[in-house]
C-alpha cells in the first residue's frame, strides 16, 4: 500500500516539462482543458494519498485503534515507515490548507473590490470604464460578467486596436476562463511541482483569447499589435485585479504576439504524444491512489475482524 500511495505524490513531477510544451503544441482550447484536468486530478489524488498514510498512522495508535473497532493490529509496513510518513502527511496537509486560507482570502478581498469598483461605475453593455491613471483592462467575472478598463488603457490604444482588446477580454468571459485559473490555483496548493502549471494554464487560456479575439476581429496582425500595445502601457503599472481576472496584458506576451503573427499549424504527432502522457500520467495517478485506498480499506475490514486474512 505504501508503494502505491507513493505514485501518486511522484507523478506531479512529471507534469510541468509536459504543460510547459502543451500550448505551443495543441490547440490552445484544447491544451487548456487537458493542463487543467490534468492538474485537478493529479492534486485530488496527490491529496487522497497524504490522507491515506495520515489514516494508517492514526491508526497504529491505541486510542483511534479502539475509535476504529480494530480487534486486531492494522497490517501495514514497519512502523519505521509508516508513523513518520504520517507525520510528514500531517505537516504537508497543514501547510496546504494554511496556504490556500490565505490565498483564497486574498483573492476573495480583491474580487469584492473589484466588483465594488465597477458597480460605482455606469456600465455600456458589459464594458465598465474606470478612470485611472493606471493603463489596465481585464475579463471580471460575476453576474453579470464585465471587462474593466480603464482611461489611461483607452487613450493608448487607437479605435481597432480597443475592439481587439475588448474581443479578447469577452472571448475570457465567453469561456468561463476563470474556472481554469481558479482551478490552477487550487492545484498549486495542493502538490509543490503544480505551482509552475499555472503559467501553463494561464498562457493557455490567454491563447485561447487570443485566437476567439483574432477570429472576431477578422485581423491576426491587429489582434496581435493590440496586445502588445496594451502590455507595454500596463507594463508599469500594478494593478489590484484578481488572480482570477484573465487579462489580454498577462502571461508571456511576446510568446502570444509571435504564436499569432505565424500561421495556425495543424496538430501533429507531437501533440498526440503530450496530450497522451499527460492524459496517461493522470489515470495512472487515479487508478495508484484508488487501489491504496481500497487496500487501506481491505486492511481495515481484516482488523476489524470483518475478514479472513
Amino acid at each position: 500500500m505504501t508503494a502505491l500511495l507513493l505514485l501518486p505524490l511522484l507523478l506531479p513531477f512529471a507534469v510541468p516539462p509536459l504543460a510547459r510544451r502543451a500550448p505551443d503544441r495543441l490547440a490552445p482550447v484544447t491544451a487548456l482543458w487537458v493542463i487543467t484536468v490534468s492538474a485537478v486530478v493529479l492534486a485530488a489524488c496527490s491529496l487522497a494519498a497524504l490522507g491515506g498514510f495520515v489514516l494508517t498512522g492514526l491508526l497504529k495508535l491505541p486510542v483511534f485503534a479502539g475509535l476504529g473497532e480494530l480487534v486486531h493490529p492494522l497490517h501495514t509496513a514497519s512502523d519505521l515507515v509508516v508513523v513518520p510518513a504520517a507525520a510528514v502527511s500531517v505537516g504537508a496537509l497543514a501547510v496546504c490548507a494554511g496556504t490556500l486560507a490565505r490565498a483564497a482570502v486574498r483573492e476573495v478581498r480583491a474580487f469584492r473590490s473589484a466588483r465594488t469598483e465597477a458597480a460605482r461605475r455606469p456600465a455600456a453593455g458589459d464594458l465598465c470604464v474606470v478612470d485611472s491613471p493606471r493603463p489596465d483592462a481585464y475579463a471580471l467575472p460575476g453576474r453579470p460578467h464585465r471587462i474593466v478598463v480603464t482611461t489611461a488603457m483607452l487613450r493608448s490604444l487607437d479605435a481597432a486596436e480597443r475592439e481587439a482588446l475588448f474581443a479578447h477580454e469577452r472571448a475570457h468571459n465567453r469561456g468561463g476562463h476563470h474556472y481554469f485559473l481558479a482551478a490552477a490555483e487550487l492545484a498549486a496548493h495542493c502538490h509543490p511541482a503544480l505551482r509552475p502549471v499555472r503559467g501553463s494554464i494561464r498562457l493557455a487560456a490567454e491563447r485561447a483569447a487570443d485566437e476567439a479575439a483574432a477570429a472576431a476581429v477578422g485581423d491576426r496582425r491587429l489582434t496581435a499589435r493590440a496586445i502588445a500595445r496594451a502590455a507595454l502601457a500596463g507594463q508599469e503599472a500594478r494593478s489590484a485585479r484578481p488572480e482570477c481576472a484573465p487579462a489580454a496584458t498577462s502571461g508571456p506576451v511576446p510568446h502570444r504576439v509571435k504564436a499569432l503573427l505565424a500561421t495556425p499549424q495543424v496538430q501533429g504527432r507531437a501533440a498526440a504524444w503530450i496530450a497522451g502522457l499527460l492524459l496517461a500520467c493522470t489515470a495512472l495517478s487515479c487508478g495508484a491512489s484508488a487501489t491504496g485506498v481500497l487496500d487501506f480499506h481491505h486492511r481495515v475490514e481484516i482488523a476489524q475482524g470483518e475478514e479472513e486474512r
